[in-house]
């Protein structure tokens, strides 16, 4: 049997149809690929920006604790505005005027010391323990993301807890509320 002349004019909306849809495939890969990696970046710089906030109210319980007589006196909490001993120091050896880092006419300010309470400290630890940054893994793993989502969590609770023993407010950053929040929210990413 000879082959039909026709043949191929006859299959072409199928060829056209077979191409358009491998081509439509790869780009769909490589869009997916490009707004899925989008999405990460976002998603990882809320959940950073979250704990590094709670990092840092952790630091800032932490100094507001009382301290005993020795610790009182052995370690000076640096306020805005003031300079220590190391830093004049650092300013003399490197040669800047050290008449720049007194302040003038500036008082000194400092938040208000919680009461003694040893399950507010043991909160407190705690809570710099889960978002210590030196302790949280960067990798991309299935793990490494449950085990950052876990602690991250815990800490926000922990926040919660130490916020109402403290008696402030609770604030909620949008950084907190995109990155902890399962409900979907209009984003810069086409919603197909």
């Amino acid at each position: 049997m000879a082959e039909d002349p026709f043949e191929d004019v006859l299959n072409l909306e199928e060829q056209f149809y077979q191409d358009g849809y491998m081509e439509g495939q790869a780009d769909g890969v490589r869009a997916g690929r490009i707004e899925g990696r989008q999405l990460g970046l976002e998603k990882g710089f809320l959940k950073f920006f979250e704990s590094g906030r709670l990092y840092g109210r952790s630091i800032v319980w932490a100094n507001r604790l009382p301290r005993s007589k020795e610790d009182a006196t052995a370690k000076e909490v640096v306020v805005s505005g003031t300079t220590t001993e190391a830093e004049a120091s650092a300013a003399y050896s490197v040669g800047l005027p050290t008449e720049s880092l007194t302040p003038k006419n500036e008082e000194k300010q400092q938040l208000p010391v919680l009461t003694k309470n040893p399950r507010l400290q043991k909160h407190i630890v705690t809570l710099h323990a889960l978002v210590e940054t030196e302790s949280l893994s960067t990798e991309n793993t299935d793990e490494a993301v449950n085990d950052f989502d876990d602690r991250l969590k815990r800490a926000q609770g922990k926040a919660k807890i130490i916020e109402r023993m403290v008696g402030e407010a609770a604030t909620k950053s949008k950084a907190a509320d995109a990155a902890g929040s399962s409900k979907p929210k209009t984003s810069e990413v086409e919603d197909v």
